[in-house]
């Protein structure tokens, strides 16, 4: 498969014109013209592209790419290496940031809700194409503290959890990654607790005050299945693709 012919296909799987993200989507850097073998992963750090390399992968397809806002422009220090690494080993890298969070079937909240075993998984805006807080029920009401340690057999690690471990809670919404600002929003929908990646200062107070128990299981942990699911879909889809999810650590 040509590189721009893969990058249509995922642009227009994954509806990238319909959001406005904060990176570009697609084609972030160019390698070879014909793609046989895939790397997927979370992030393209140095340790992920090693491994492209190492697997003589033609492509790189991550949920984490570059030129975010704010970042030095210039080609030097750790930027450098990165990109220089692929340019020499003539390896794309095609990124997908908000689309891939959002997708309603391969997407990082679909498929976070499917690990954690939510039935009903839906937006809880679906007439908004940007909406990125999904929502779902366990099947029986747990006890938070019981929900906790379902979710770290899942993602493999404890998250971090606002208070009241004896609350049972049923209804569940979250937003993979760094989505602690959606608290509110999910708050006014009325649910009873809410998942994400991070945590800021000011969220654990906003879930207390509002008697939503609030988790932070992890940016990495939370963001694992998206790409992963991704990956998955465009081997099954194209025979002549060798795609391979490699995970690379990050207790973030």
């Amino acid at each position: 498969m040509k590189n721009t012919d893969l990058e249509s296909y995922i642009s227009n799987l994954l509806k990238v014109s319909a959001f406005k993200d904060y990176a570009p989507n697609g084609l972030q850097v160019e390698g070879k013209k014909e793609i046989k073998t895939i790397v997927t992963g979370v992030t393209a750090s140095q340790a992920l592209i090693d491994e492209a390399i190492r697997l003589q992968a033609d492509a790189l397809l991550v949920h984490h790419g570059y030129f975010w806002p704010g970042e030095p422009p210039s080609l030097k220090g750790m930027k450098g290496r990165r990109i220089r690494s692929l340019i020499k080993n003539d390896i794309n890298l095609l990124a997908y940031h908000l689309p891939l969070d959002g997708h309603i079937q391969l997407g990082n909240n679909v498929q976070l809700g499917k690990q954690l075993g939510v039935s009903g998984i839906v937006p809880i805006d679906p007439d908004n194409p940007e909406c990125l807080v999904f929502h779902g029920y366990l099947a029986e009401p747990m006890l938070a503290s019981e929900f906790a340690t379902h979710v770290a057999k899942v993602l493999f690690r404890m998250p971090m959890i606002s208070h009241e471990p004896m609350q049972k809670i049923q209804h569940i919404a979250w937003c993979t990654g760094g989505a602690q600002s959606y608290l509110q929003q999910a708050i006014d929908y009325g649910i009873d607790a809410y998942i994400t990646g991070e945590v800021s200062e000011h969220t654990v107070h906003t879930a207390r005050e509002n008697n939503v128990v609030f988790y932070a299981a992890g940016h990495h942990a939370t963001e694992r299945y998206g790409i992963k699911a991704l990956g998955e879909w465009l081997q099954q889809q194209f025979n002549d693709l060798d795609v391979q999810f490699i995970d690379i650590d990050n207790p973030a």
